[in-house]
């Protein structure tokens, strides 16, 4: 397809797509079988042996999970392993919970259900997930731009100045969903020199080891907090869900010390311990450093062509038509339209049996002001529906200017 074509020959483009009556998906950033494939070693990998670290993984206890699986995320998250707790497969069960902990009990300030109002600051465009459940449970949440290598900071200060109710902020620090953004240095020192009393940063570190070959390093988060004396301020979540089985994985989330005696004590009432022979597999599988770093190369190898082909075809879009994000690691592609053009394009492609994530997704309460932001999720879908997935889009954005 070659997008200098005329626009009534890009119309009978869109006409042909449409009347195939194909299906295409680009909603939701899911692995695709070839990887899920690299993890059915996990099936069989316990061969009847159930002692790890010692220990009878088929029994009740250690809700904090085994020594061995806190090491592991410890290389995930670069968290010292004692300041992490390994429970269940989904790390946005365990925000859940550590959200419930912090309005039900609090830490070692007022619970937040006996404040008048509880805000976080939410870096945008951001992960609809995110937003979804800190609306669920009554947090307000307040839109702070991303520029690129973390929030703006002078958003953030000045927002803090006025807003006594501000108690947290919620992001993705590297390869953000959806910017694919890595937060710098500056941005997480400045983050980590907050002085609020029960501030919490609330690190969804999801991205963490999901790279391509030419991704920036993450700065040393914890380390960072602990020497700005602000470790009780940190929250970092994370889990294996993209790297062995999204429904099948470990989830993990790290805290200070004195975080983690309130989380722990508040979470024994829903559990009596952790799914230790889970955790066995995946330690088994990944029983060092290195072999984990290969494992996320294969990754790499299979999802980065995809993102490759992204680029390749929004390049071939007009100059001034759009802007978008080209990311380094991580799942997604940030799309900016002309303002307003989002839902042109969103409606077309819906039209021609693309899918795509709801508009406004990316935005606290579903509200894109400036109706230009799409998220494109590419991991999923096999390279040759991508193709075709991303020509119809294209079109699609070109069709929204005669709109």
């Amino acid at each position: 397809m070659s997008l200098s074509d005329d626009i009534s020959e890009i119309k009978e483009k869109y006409q042909v797509f449409k009347d195939s009556k194909r299906l295409l998906d680009l909603t939701r950033g899911r692995p695709s079988p070839e990887q899920l494939d690299l993890s059915d070693n996990l099936e069989t990998i316990m061969k009847g042996d159930f002692i790890q670290d010692k220990i009878d993984t088929r029994n009740y206890g250690l809700l904090e999970g085994l020594p061995s699986a806190r090491k592991l995320a410890g290389w995930v998250l670069n968290s010292d392993p004692e300041n992490i707790f390994v429970n269940g497969t989904s790390s946005l069960t365990l925000l859940g919970h550590y959200l419930l902990s912090m309005i039900f009990h609090g830490d070692r300030h007022l619970a937040w259900k006996d404040l008048d109002k509880v805000s976080f600051l939410c870096p945008v465009p951001g992960y609809d997930r995110h937003f979804a459940m800190l609306e669920k449970l009554g947090i307000k949440m307040i839109p702070i731009p991303l520029m690129g290598d973390g929030p703006d900071l002078d958003s953030i200060e000045n927002l803090l100045e006025t807003d006594e109710t501000i108690k947290g902020m919620i992001c993705v620090p590297k390869h953000s969903n959806p910017t694919g953004e890595i937060f710098s240095k500056e941005k997480i020192e400045a983050l980590a020199s907050i002085n609020r009393d029960g501030f919490k940063i609330i690190f969804d570190n999801a991205y963490a080891v999901h790279d391509f070959n030419d991704s920036k390093k993450l700065p040393d988060i914890e380390k960072i907090f602990i020497d700005k004396n602000s470790h009780d301020s940190l929250v970092m979540l994370g889990s294996t869900s993209k790297i062995s089985l999204a429904g099948s994985g470990l989830a993990f989330i790290s805290l200070s010390p004195i975080n983690m005696e309130h989380f722990a004590d508040y979470f024994s009432k829903f559990s009596l311990g952790s799914d230790k022979v889970n955790q066995a597999r995946h330690v088994r599988m990944f029983d060092s450093q290195k072999a984990l770093i290969e494992h996320m190369q294969k990754l790499s190898n299979i999802i980065k062509p995809k993102f490759d082909l992204v680029q390749e075809k929004l390049n071939e879009l007009p100059t001034g038509l759009a802007k978008w994000t080209k990311p380094t690691g991580g799942y997604f592609v940030s799309f900016d339209s002309l303002t307003g053009n989002a839902s042109k394009i969103h409606k077309l492609c819906e039209e021609a049996g693309l899918k795509l994530t709801p508009l406004g997704a990316t935005f606290p309460y579903g509200k894109d002001l400036e109706n230009k932001n799409i998220r494109l999720a590419p991991t999923q879908i096999e390279l040759d529906e991508l193709l075709d997935a991303m020509d119809l889009f294209c079109i699609c954005v070109l069709l929204a200017e005669e709109i």
